[in-house]
């Protein structure tokens, strides 16, 4: 893990990482967009809009699947942007904080599966707390 991740995380987003009374908790739709709960403090390598190559630091809370894109939606920690979508096809790396694991081929896949592994981790979860289970 970069020197600079470990601060990060035990510092500005350990708090943020519980997840927020209001993020999302099941998926759901929202017109064409299938959004699925994701968290996680991840490090990417982005190009903006205007072709910009940028390095930011996003608490993920969602994914969100819609009509040939998808965005990854989260708190960009060093900006006062606050809640924002990243386009994940402008996603040329990523770094998972928390595991260190680096991404730089098939983003997608790997956002999908993560938040694939986190919904059953969630129901899992949810299944033990009910009564007689």
């Amino acid at each position: 893990m970069k020197p600079h991740i470990l601060p990060m995380v035990t510092t500005l987003a350990t708090s943020l990482l519980r997840p927020a009374r209001n993020a999302p908790v099941e998926e759901r739709i929202e017109g064409n967009w299938h959004v699925y709960p994701l968290e996680g403090a991840l490090e990417l390598d982005y190009v903006d809009q205007a072709g910009n190559a940028t390095r930011r630091w996003v608490l993920a809370r969602e994914l969100k699947v819609g009509p040939g894109k998808m965005l990854l939606g989260g708190i960009d920690i060093l900006t006062e942007d606050g809640y924002r979508g990243f386009r994940v096809d402008r996603i040329q790396r990523l770094e998972d904080a928390e595991t260190g694991l680096v991404v730089e081929h098939n983003i997608l896949d790997w956002l999908m599966k993560l938040a694939e592994r986190q919904a059953r981790a969630r129901r899992k979860h949810l299944a033990r707390l009910q009564p007689g289970a």
